[in-house]
């Protein structure tokens, strides 16, 4: 006989439906998600060429590594996977759609002699009378009964846990739907990043991939900034930022975040980052003019000339949170009438005392100092996490469906066997096997006993 040459239909068909495709398919995408861990994503042009040189870099941007999870061959083995676990469901679906709408009522003799889980007693009572006795049995103690007569036989089916069937079509649906919620967040959501000053706000954030601004439709405004740190240690401990969502100039939300507990609004996130200086601080200095003892409390911007009496003038030039263990501490000099510019000194905050022991014409106290701060936030928005949340539930659901539960079939054929009443009984279960054969032989028992008006044996 000769094989007969199939279409080129069907061999694209069975292409898409071919188990080594899928096996294939998931060893590539695992492979892509090691590249993608290992390569950093979206990163800035000189940070990939700092780490692996001019030439990798053209490299990785031809082949989209450096931004794998939006290239057009990543996109592509998805929506390849995708295709491959629907044409792999619509082949095998009918068939056990099949099997579930028409279950096998009448077992054939096959069923009673090849099944791996079967028994044959008789009783002294009528097969009608016998089948009451066990229809009510088994309703009570497995599944409702359906109940068949045929060529002078009574014929008993009963089934449960039918739509453990499913179990492998829901985890293939929910695979299809985190893929999609994927595939949305990538395509229409963004990653970005923001630095606000305190005080100031935003309309606009800056994406990662460096395509330009985006409009957020609201205006953002941080009012505080706040940092602490570890005793004697400049090692942030805690930073966080109060923010406030504003519309049509109208206050909206306002939340204090900090890192992992971020503001959401409209499905965009907004997560604590980084932070940073804005600019030169300021310094409360409270200066004293030795001759006439007058005080005066002054503030100073860093590299800025401040006046002082007599036309002297002085200016910070530099300064530190802390110095030698010693606190907040500035350097400073002051400057004479005709401009000459005096030697630089330091102050101490935590010693305001220090510096009326040096010499000149004014004394200097360090009482404070203000330095404005950014918050940097990174933004996300992504419309496919809840799509993403959704197939993760089905995921869970059809895998403990489709390998926690089986469905399993009992069937009885009573017939007259002279002047009493044959009883076979047969059963099956496609998942776990000895955990039905178990429970097989308990109710077997159970039947016999009812069939014969006695008590079921006790095992040990």
């Amino acid at each position: 006989m000769t094989e007969t040459k199939k279409s080129v239909t069907d061999r694209i068909w069975d292409f898409f439906c071919s188990l080594k495709l899928a096996i294939i398919i998931v060893l590539l995408l695992a492979l892509t998600s090691i590249i993608g861990t290992i390569i950093l994503q979206n990163g800035a042009p000189a940070d990939y060429i700092r780490e692996y040189g001019q030439a990798n870099y053209e490299l990785f941007k031809k082949l989209q590594f450096i931004d794998m999870y939006h290239s057009t061959w990543f996109i592509g083995l998805l929506a390849l996977f995708g295709m491959n676990l629907i044409c792999c469901s619509i082949k095998n679906f009918p068939r056990v759609w099949k099997f579930v709408k028409e279950p096998t009522l009448v077992a054939g003799s096959g069923i009673f002699k090849n099944s791996a889980n079967r028994a044959e007693f008789s009783c002294k009572e009528s097969k009608q009378q016998v089948a009451e006795k066990i229809t009510t049995l088994l309703n009570s103690e497995f599944a409702k009964i359906t109940r068949t007569e045929k060529d002078e036989k009574i014929y008993l089916f009963a089934q449960k846990g039918i739509y453990s069937r499913f179990g492998a079509y829901i985890t293939h649906l929910s695979i299809l739907i985190i893929m999609a919620g994927a595939v949305i967040g990538n395509v229409w959501g963004y990653k970005a990043y923001v630095n606000i000053v305190e005080g100031s706000s935003i309309d606009q954030v800056r994406s990662r991939n460096g395509t330009g601004p985006i409009d957020l439709g609201f205006t953002v405004r941080c009012d505080d900034f706040d940092v602490s740190y570890y005793p004697n240690s400049n090692r942030p401990k805690d930073y966080n930022s109060d923010l406030v969502i504003l519309e049509d100039g109208q206050e909206i939300l306002r939340k204090r975040i900090e890192v992992n507990d971020p503001l959401t609004y409209k499905g965009i996130k907004f997560y604590q980052s980084s932070y940073g200086s804005a600019g030169n601080a300021f310094f409360k200095v409270r200066v004293t003019e030795k001759k006439t003892g007058e005080v005066m409390d002054l503030k100073a911007l860093q590299g800025k000339h401040a006046q002082l009496p007599g036309g002297y003038s002085f200016a910070v030039t530099n300064f530190t949170e802390n110095d030698r263990n010693f606190g907040p501490a500035m350097q400073l000099h002051v400057n004479t009438p005709d401009g000459k510019h005096g030697a630089p000194f330091v102050i101490w905050q935590n010693h305001p005392k220090l510096d009326i022991k040096r010499g000149g014409a004014f004394s200097f106290a360090l009482h404070g100092f203000e330095q404005p701060q950014y918050t940097g936030l990174q933004v996300a928005r992504d419309p496919g996490v809840n799509i993403v949340w959704a197939g993760c539930f089905l995921i869970v659901f059809g895998s403990l469906t489709a390998f926690f539960f089986s469905h399993k079939r009992i069937w009885v054929c009573l017939e007259d066997s002279g002047k009493k009443t044959k009883i076979l009984m047969a059963g099956n279960a496609h998942r776990n096997q000895p955990g039905f054969s178990l429970a097989f032989d308990e109710l077997q028992q159970k039947v016999e006993a009812t069939a014969k008006d006695e008590s079921p044996k006790k095992e040990g």
